[in-house]
């Protein structure tokens, strides 16, 4: 089993407005606005019980049980040292009563974990399949990366994992828009499809997918979220408040 790294490794940072402290490796994959984006996206209603698949160190797994105070929430991740990172962060942030971490890979499917079907699932699912495709990331990123089984494996966990007329909750590539709609269409629907823009005149680059477990639905494409202006700021007023915890990202 991989060590826990050295202290001076690990960062403690804030989130969502310094409502979430989480402590993650200096080098590797961190947690950043795409997990911010998720959190925001959950909309899971009081008592609902929540999974976030491949939580890692619980950056959009806490900001999405802050942002819920009345739902309960599961994060399942297979990289031991990321889970035992992930369970102190429950306890730094004093959520151990309604957040719980499971070991557990997604390649191996939701029937392997043992839990009963969710409410709501939400996930970031590695971005990409094919090794070739991209310049080697550092080892450290690699599993956030490299989907083993493909998006397909990911859309098939999530699908298990929630009950019928439960959400599935996505962030991923823009370009992967048309698999993820794959994916999930053989036994959810009522999708909808908020676009990701850097600037305003400029494509798409990431997308948010919510669908409902045997939903009928046509679907639904949202208006675009821009993320940065070009008058300077680093983000537009739109996602500073949903960075702060002060707007969620709703699905109307």
């Amino acid at each position: 089993m991989p060590q826990s790294a050295p202290e001076t490794d690990i960062s403690e940072d804030l989130l969502l407005g310094g409502r979430v402290r989480l402590l993650q490796p200096r080098v590797g994959y961190r947690a950043g606005l795409d997990a911010a984006l998720l959190a925001a996206a959950c909309d899971a209603k009081p008592g609902a019980r929540v999974l976030d698949a491949g939580c890692g160190v619980g950056g959009a797994l806490l900001a999405a049980a802050v942002r819920r105070p009345q739902s309960l929430f599961v994060g399942v991740e297979r990289d031991p040292s990321a889970a035992a990172l992930a369970r102190q962060n429950v306890n730094l942030n004093g959520l151990d009563a309604r957040v719980e971490i499971v070991g557990g890979d997604v390649d191996k499917g939701f029937r392997a974990l043992g839990l009963e079907p969710f409410d709501a699932v939400m996930a970031n699912p590695p971005f990409f399949d094919d090794p070739g495709a991209i310049r080697g990331p550092h080892p450290a990123r690699e599993g956030a990366y490299m989907a083993d089984g493909g998006l397909q494996a990911w859309t098939g966990f999530l699908l298990k994992a929630v009950r019928e007329g439960g959400s599935i909750t996505i962030i991923h590539r823009a370009d992967r828009l048309a698999d993820l709609l794959a994916g999930l269409g053989a036994k959810a629907g009522s999708m909808r499809v908020c676009p990701i823009h850097p600037f305003v005149d400029e494509p798409a680059k990431r997308v948010l997918v919510r669908a409902i477990k045997t939903g009928k639905a046509p679907l639904t494409l949202l208006p675009p979220l821009v993320l940065h202006d070009r008058g300077g700021n680093k983000h537009t007023d739109a996602v500073e408040a949903i960075l702060r915890g002060e707007a969620a990202l709703g699905w109307d």
